[in-house]
Formats: structure tokens, C-alpha cells, sequence
């Protein structure tokens, strides 16, 4: 059963910076651009780059993920010597179970797993980015390197580099220093969260660092440290494309607007599709009074309103005299009749009542954000909902 490279994909966080969106999913389960979920593009990646193991770390409200991964078949992962595998946090006998404590945590509790493979190198992805990349020219690069670890980075503007993890590299090109978040950036090329090892190295390392009672156990503060600090080689991998980490409302939101514009990135690629586990709902239908431009709508939607450079989850509905402008409505929302939605996220089986009013377009002012209303909830008619606003179901609206 050896392999050249498995992967190992990290889907267990919260995203409590997504609000009342992941109050009861993880975050890669968060419907996105339609008619996907964040985690159908590390998915639909693997499937397209020839990697046909994965391994899917959850943690936080699994259930829903889960349920949405199943045996893997509409990503093609659904194989014999191999396949897509949901691994969540276990205890064994006589041992203490425990949640993951860090990434690297995370992939050192399933060394099993991997060792079941047997692999030469691991890749280690997140599950709350949106992108697409071939994985194997990745482990080519990796590979021509002789690299203990390869790094996938992104080059970034230095106002943005106190975000990210920051390479800095030596003359020969390898990475020589890593920052985490610094105020005062060395380079401009920001790590994506995006490794390849060596399997027997990583092994090492990770046994090494559980070993710490000192150590955070992940991969940015401790592991890639301290391979760098022992000369290890490691490779930055230069990614050019369309990427972005959705782990924020305005990233979330900004990114489902960048679906508006195929030269961000092309889901009608037929050489690399997008694949998802869709729902079974009929054509989307538009009534006499319908005016849709500059939109995604998908299937099982009703559309009798006006919607404008907004993207609709299947099984919308947009009545009569409904106007939604610069939203994201996600699978099952209703606007009813007068009721106007602009510049928000309206979750999934949310109801906007007749007349109410979520979300207003930018001010300038630094209170301006995003209108979110998370899942199951009801807006009461009539109802005002302010730009910046987060809404749950446990609160009144």
C-alpha cells in the first residue's frame, strides 16, 4: 500500500471569527459560491492532482461534515488502496483521550494513519481555503529539491505580511528564517498553510515536539522552527494564482463576490473541476417580475424579485418586490415580498420577512461591515438589521 504522498487535510476548526455561521457547523462546512462548500476545494484539488488518500482531520461539530464527505465518491475519492477518511480526535485503552492541541498535534495523533501507507512525503492542507492548485507540481518542486519540507507561499503586499507567516529566504534560494505575524517583515512571501514533507523527517520531528511539555504543537511555531534551526532543507514553493483564507466575515463574503468574476478564478474549467456533493432540487425558475443581473442563482431556486451581483445558494426563494444587492444567501433562505437585503450573508433556512431591511451599502465609516444572519433564523417584518450586524438564532430580531 506504499504511496508517494497522502494527504492529510485539517477540518476541525471553529471559525469563531465566522460568527453565528458556525455556531453549529465546523468551518469547512459553510455553503460557498453557490452551490459548494469551502472544503469541495481541497477536495476537488487532491482528486484533480492524482493524490487519491486523504486523510480529513475533524474536531469542532463534525456531524454535518461528516455526513457531507461520506465514502468521497463525488470527488472521486471513493477507491480502493486509498480513499477519503474522516479521523477525529479518539482515545485508546488506557490512554487519556484529548482534543487536538495544534496542528501538528493533530497529524502526530494519527502517525497510524499515515504509517498504514507507508508514504515518501505528506501533504498537510487546511480546510478553510478557497483556490486551486496542482498538488503535483507542488511534490515535483518538493521533489527536484531534495527538500525535507516544501512550503507553498504566496507573495503579499508588506502592509498585509503582519497577518501571515512570513518566509525569509537565504541565497540558495531555501528558506532560511520564518516569522510569525511580525510587525516588521523581512520579505514579502507569506506562507499559505500549504506543506509537503518528507515523511521519516516529519515523523521525526513530530515525535520530537509532542515530546515538549513547552511547545504549542503546530507547525508554524514549532515544527518548521525547529527544522530550520536543525539545517534542513527547506524549499518555498511559489504559488501563482487566485487564493484566499476565508476565515473572516469580509473575507467570506468578499471571496463568494470574487465568484462573480471568472478571471479571479474559473469554476468552468472542465480540465480541473470543482466538484460537490449537490443537492437533488429542480431547475431554478424566474417569475414575470424577476430582473437578475451580474449573478449566481443554482438550482431549486425561486426568483420573483430583483437580485444584483449576489450569489444564491440552491433553494432560494426571492418574492415579489424583494431586492437582494451584493449578498450571499445560502441554501434555503427566503426574502418575502418588500423586504430588501444588501451587502450581507444570510444563512442557511433563514427567513427575511415582508418589509424587513438587513445590511446597508458602505459608508466609509469604520463601522460599516457585513450584515450576518447565521442559520434557522427569523426576521421579523419590518425588522431594520444594520451593516456590521452578527444575528444568531438564540437572538431576538
Amino acid at each position: 500500500m506504499k504511496k508517494t504522498c497522502i494527504a492529510m487535510l485539517l477540518a476541525g476548526g471553529q471559525g469563531s471569527r465566522l460568527y453565528a455561521l458556525t455556531q453549529s457547523v465546523a468551518k469547512p462546512s459553510v455553503p460557498f459560491g453557490g452551490k459548494y462548500r469551502i472544503i469541495d476545494f481541497p477536495l476537488s484539488n487532491c482528486a484533480n492532482s492524482g493524490i487519491d488518500t486523504v486523510g480529513v482531520l475533524t474536531q469542532y461539530r463534525p456531524l454535518q461534515l461528516n455526513s457531507y464527505i461520506g465514502s468521497g465518491q463525488p470527488w472521486d475519492l471513493d477507491v480502493n488502496n486509498g480513499g477519503v477518511y474522516i479521523l477525529p480526535p479518539y482515545q485508546s485503552a488506557g490512554e487519556k483521550g484529548s482534543w487536538f492541541s495544534g496542528t501538528a498535534n493533530a497529524i502526530y495523533q494519527n502517525l497510524a494513519f499515515i504509517e498504514n501507507y507507508d508514504p515518501e512525503n505528506v501533504l498537510i492542507l487546511s480546510g478553510d481555503h478557497i483556490y486551486k492548485m496542482d498538488y503535483a507540481d507542488m511534490l515535483r518542486d518538493h521533489l527536484e529539491h531534495d527538500a525535507a519540507c516544501t512550503i507553498s507561499v504566496l507573495q503579499v503586499s508588506l502592509e498585509e505580511a503582519s497577518r501571515f507567516g512570513m518566509m525569509n529566504l537565504g541565497e540558495d534560494g531555501y528558506i532560511n528564517e520564518f516569522e510569525e505575524k511580525p510587525k516588521h517583515p523581512k520579505s514579502d512571501l507569506a506562507s499559505m498553510g500549504i506543506y509537503i514533507f518528507n515523511w521519516p523527517k516529519l515523523r521525526h520531528y513530530l515525535i520530537a515536539d509532542e515530546a515538549n511539555p513547552n511547545s504549542k504543537h503546530d507547525f508554524g511555531h514549532n515544527i518548521i522552527p525547529a527544522m530550520i534551526a536543525d539545517g534542513e532543507k527547506i524549499w518555498p514553493y511559489h504559488f501563482q494564482g487566485y487564493w484566499r483564507d476565508v476565515g473572516t466575515i469580509t473575507s467570506l463574503w468578499d471571496a463568494n463576490m470574487d465568484m462573480l468574476s471568472p478571471d479571479l478564478i474559473n469554476l468552468y474549467d472542465p480540465d480541473w473541476p470543482i466538484s460537490a456533493r449537490s443537492p437533488i432540487c429542480p431547475p431554478h425558475q424566474t417569475g414575470p417580475h424577476a430582473e437578475i443581473s451580474h449573478s449566481i442563482v443554482t438550482e431549486g431556486c425561486e426568483i420573483d424579485g430583483h437580485v444584483a451581483n449576489s450569489v444564491l445558494s440552491p433553494s432560494v426563494r426571492i418574492d415579489v418586490g424583494a431586492r437582494v444587492l451584493y449578498s450571499v444567501l445560502m441554501n434555503g433562505a427566503v426574502v418575502e415580498a418588500g423586504a430588501t437585503v444588501e451587502y450581507a450573508i444570510i444563512g442557511e433556512n433563514t427567513v427575511v420577512r415582508a418589509g424587513a431591511h438587513v445590511g446597508n451599502a458602505p459608508d466609509g465609516s469604520e463601522a460599516w461591515g457585513v450584515a450576518t444572519i447565521g442559520p434557522d433564523v427569523e426576521v421579523r417584518p419590518g425588522a431594520s438589521v444594520p451593516a456590521g450586524a452578527m444575528i444568531s438564532k438564540s437572538e431576538e430580531v
